[in-house]
């Protein structure tokens, strides 16, 4: 920016819990971004505010994207990108840059959000100006400037890392069919080197958001902290997935998971005792196409906050407690409770009941058969 536009150059730098960033870590930040030539440094801890105003309404609306990614990048990009027009804002730039490669997701996710918050603003995308080509290129200019980075030839990788997930593409998993070398995974525990014994933990829900732990109730970062740090000893939320990018180009990449597996493991099992069956089917059927608006950058879009203003009246009954085993890169229920639970024990019992008269269903089953039967009589009648 300053060796090709001759810009000011304000660096701002968002802390959602990636690695480094203790005061140590954030001095240096400041230091290598005045060094490269900032006139100004904002290092800004943003992590309550992630978890609580972002994790948090995705983790109520069930959302997956293809089946297997939690959509911890896609998650952070909305957030980093509303703080950056704030500080643009305040000092009155008149544009905003973004470091997204023109192949990408995040180049869409930035600045869909800046166009729905400040649409005056310029964009600066240097990937799709620069002569730079290749990560290679990118390595040999930082240190031509002295720009210490921690990619290398030897592990070109790129890395992402939040206090949901941890990412990693590039490199060797280009090939989808080469198994990911173990050096790769940055958080978790190989599950097969992971304790003998299983661990078991509670969670306690109230109208959707996890509050509590074993008992203790916790802010929202620190629970999540506290849950990464447990599922990463026991292997838990490894993904290893080729998905579809908004732009047409699949991509593979590898997801570490490990308090965002568990917390969607437990809320869902707290709404199977809790909401109503056609409500939970229609939730089903809506929380994929969520899961897309949150990967394709449409956080501040109106169909998202349609949606999330659906779920989050859901979830209003969704409170109560899950009982969760961890063991070698397994989470699984292993019992649920909340106090106006819908599953009636002495309904769904085997055994003689006073409620449920099973002649009943002699009458439903017929009528649901109807249209069947009708389908068969008129088949043949029309061979006769």
């Amino acid at each position: 920016l300053k060796e090709h536009r001759g810009c000011t150059v304000i660096a701002f730098c968002a802390d959602i819990g990636q690695d480094g960033m203790t005061p140590r870590g954030r001095n240096s930040l400041r230091q290598k971004a005045r060094r490269a030539g900032a006139s100004r440094v904002y290092v800004e801890d943003l992590r309550g505010i992630f978890v609580r105003d972002y994790i948090y309404p995705m983790l109520r609306a069930g959302a997956v994207y293809e089946g297997g990614y939690l959509l911890g990048t896609a998650i952070a990009r909305p957030l980093i990108a509303r703080r950056q027009v704030e500080i643009a804002r305040r000092e009155k730039a008149d544009a905003v840059a973004h470091g997204a490669t023109g192949k990408g997701n995040d180049q869409v996710r930035f600045e869909l959000t800046y166009q729905s918050l400040a649409a005056d603003l310029q964009v600066i995308a240097p990937w799709r100006e620069w002569e730079l080509r290749s990560r290679r290129d990118l390595i040999r200019y930082a240190r031509q400037w002295k720009i210490p980075v921690a990619a290398s030839p030897e592990k070109p990788y790129s890395l992402d890392e939040n206090l949901f997930h941890t990412s990693t593409e590039g490199g060797t998993l280009e090939d989808p069919w080469s198994e990911p070398p173990e050096a790769i995974y940055a958080q978790t525990r190989a599950p097969r080197e992971a304790p003998d014994r299983p661990q078991e933990l509670e969670i306690t829900y109230r109208a959707g958001n996890p509050v509590g732990l074993n008992g203790r109730r916790l802010s929202p970062a620190r629970l999540l902290a506290r849950l990464n740090t447990l599922g990463a000893i026991h292997g838990i939320g490894r993904v290893d997935l080729v998905e579809n990018r908004m732009v047409g180009i699949k991509s593979r990449g590898i997801y570490e998971t490990p308090g965002g597996t568990i917390l969607h493991q437990a809320h869902r099992s707290i709404e199977s005792i809790t909401l109503d069956r056609e409500v939970m089917h229609l939730q089903e059927l809506l929380a994929p196409i969520y899961a897309r608006q949150v990967y394709n950058g449409y956080w501040f879009s109106p169909e998202r906050q349609m949606l999330q203003a659906a779920f989050d009246e859901v979830q209003k009954e969704v409170t109560g407690t899950s009982r969760l085993r961890l063991f070698k890169g397994q989470c699984t229920v292993v019992g649920r409770r909340a106090r106006h639970s819908r599953y009636l024990a002495d309904l769904a019992t085997f055994e003689e009941d006073d409620i449920y008269n099973q002649k009943d269903a002699e009458g439903f089953i017929r009528l649901n058969a109807l249209r069947l039967k009708l389908k068969a009589l008129g088949k043949k009648r029309s061979r006769s």
